[in-house]
């Protein structure tokens, strides 16, 4: 069964009296087809103006997207979407989230609209045994979901799906959880955890908004990148877990943890083979790091 027929029961509504059951709705997702497996993404995300900017790690972006192969749907896992408990997104037209304040006019008149994928979420739904997810049907696409996708795939037409984080839980869990994904990466998804390694935005140093870009990091910001690079390079995920232990600078670079985990779930989906590269590896405002991962 193809997405429009998958699509056109979803919109039929009350079936007999009573709404569709989701076993009915499991039976559907059944069809999926095989393919080659997807590599896997962390993007540095940074300011949401990368949307609309034309700049070096945009460039990166851009140029990122060109190698990989077309994918039939985007799971993203952002830094700004948590909850307690886990959520996907289910709808058939995500809106264009603006959680933000602070940027100009243009910024916030920018939509990405891309579609929803209610069969891949079921599909994550029923893939994670660790804990029950939850479809959700109103958050939609967040800027650390839209502004990285925007520039990467600027037509806008392939199927986008948020997975939530949940605030509750600890790194270890989250890394767990992640690696249920992993037969998502051969029916064609791409997963991108969408944050910052370094993400400190109470210590950047910026006189204004047209600095925010400026390339330039503490010490310390320097210092937890390199180590950063250099575990993940190791395939040293336990040391990554708890990256509390790896240095003093630690709490400096990862002050709250949102901005991180989106990294765990993409390790955790590492393979024994898969080797990291790392693109747009530079530090910013004194206090981010816009370093990614491609592993494939």
């Amino acid at each position: 069964m193809d997405r429009k027929d998958f699509l056109k029961l979803l919109a039929l509504g009350p079936l007999s009296g009573a709404a569709m059951k989701l076993n009915e709705l499991n039976k559907l997702t059944e069809t999926f087809a095989a393919s080659e497996q997807m590599p896997i993404l962390f993007i540095g995300h940074g300011s949401p103006m990368n949307a609309i900017n034309d700049n070096e790690f945009v460039a990166g972006w851009k140029t990122m997207a060109g190698k990989l192969p077309k994918p039939k749907a985007i799971l993203c896992i952002s830094a700004h979407w948590e909850t307690s408990g886990t959520f996907v997104t289910a709808m058939k037209t995500p809106e264009t989230i603006h959680d933000f304040g602070g940027f100009p006019k243009e910024l916030f008149e920018t939509k990405y609209p891309a579609p929803g994928s209610p069969e891949f979420a079921l599909e994550t739904k029923n893939t994670i045994k660790k804990t029950t997810v939850g479809l959700d049907e109103k958050w939609g696409l967040d800027h650390g979901t839209w502004s990285i996708l925007k520039p990467m795939y600027p037509k806008a037409d392939i199927p986008v799906f948020q997975l939530s984080l949940d605030y509750n839980q600890p790194p270890r869990y989250h890394y767990e959880l992640a690696k249920e994904l992993a037969s998502l990466r051969k029916k064609g998804v791409l997963i991108i955890g969408s944050g910052n390694m370094v993400h400190n935005l109470g210590m950047m140093k910026i006189s204004s908004m047209a600095d925010i870009d400026k390339e330039y990091g503490f010490d310390w910001a320097l210092e937890m990148n390199t180590i950063f690079k250099t575990k993940i390079k190791e395939h040293d995920h336990t040391a990554l877990i708890n990256y509390e232990s790896l240095s003093r600078s630690s709490k400096l670079a990862i002050p709250t943890r949102e901005h991180y985990l989106p990294l765990l779930y993409i390790l955790a989906l590492q393979e024994k083979d898969e080797q990291a590269t790392f693109f747009n590896d530079k530090a910013i405002a004194g206090s981010l790091t816009m370093t990614s991962v491609l592993i494939n």
